[in-house]
């Protein structure tokens, strides 16, 4: 019987398989502190922001918004819209986090974020064992959590000396992190149809208001994963029921 990490293992585990999407996000959450003064945002409301509401892609776009002028509501609404995908994240974590107690699981819902995910996602795709796997989720998030405060307030402190840092897209380096991240699980056929399809999706749909298209994208791509999964299920039942030896 293999050894269960303690609870200061798993968070470091947690901390350290973060670590890669970590450096990705170091540029965005810099850009993102530039971005806050001359979109009319105060040094201290772009660090409070981060601090409370820890979202990157809705903290840009609510950047967005308030340069145009957008009204409160409208960015609350185009902000939710944004962040559906976490309602997808949260349907495939919540039978690993039911069990834990209500002060455990408010913290590990405000640190659902996609690089935590992705972490703690493979954390249980290896192991089974979800004694101390908690940790690991709460190494995940504050790892990334502090690191993305801390680059809000270099990105502001720097966005008065390089006033043209927006324009290095430096925020490529997020899209790499993920890729190559995801790419070493792809093992079995349903599931790089399902990447390929979410991909093909995602240009697609590139267009769709409120990027909706992000949504699309994931939801066609689950629905071709787990039907081709299924349907992979039913032959080898198929077979075992004829009497054959499957490979």
């Amino acid at each position: 019987m293999a050894d269960i990490a303690s609870p200061r293992q798993e968070f470091l585990q947690g901390a350290k398989a973060t670590l890669p999407l970590i450096v990705g996000a170091i540029p965005f959450g810099i850009i993102f502190g530039t971005l806050a003064e001359p979109s009319g945002l105060s040094p201290l409301a772009a660090l409070a922001m981060s601090v409370i509401v820890f979202a990157g892609s809705s903290q840009f776009i609510a950047l967005g918004l308030l340069a145009a002028g957008a009204a409160l509501p409208v960015i609350i609404a185009t902000t939710f819209v944004v962040n559906l995908r976490h309602l997808l994240y949260s349907a495939n974590l919540v039978p690993k986090v039911r069990h834990l107690p209500l002060r455990w699981r408010i913290p590990l819902a405000f640190g659902l974020t996609d690089e935590t995910f992705a972490a703690v996602s493979n954390r249980y795709l290896r192991q089974d064992d979800l004694q101390h796997a908690h940790w690991f989720y709460l190494g995940s998030f504050l790892a990334m959590y502090s690191n993305w405060v801390l680059c809000t307030g270099i990105g502001v402190m720097l966005g008065e000396v390089f006033p043209g840092m927006v324009d290095w897209g430096l925020d490529f380096a997020m899209s790499v992190t993920f890729i190559g991240m995801v790419v070493p699980y792809l093992t079995n056929r349903p599931m790089w149809a399902a990447v390929i399809v979410a991909g093909a999706m995602a240009v697609a749909c590139a267009a769709l208001p409120h990027k909706l298209g992000l949504l699309v994208a994931a939801l066609c791509g689950i629905a071709v994963g787990v039907s081709l999964h299924w349907l992979q299920q039913s032959r080898r039942s198929s077979v075992c029921q004829g009497g054959q030896r499957y490979e």
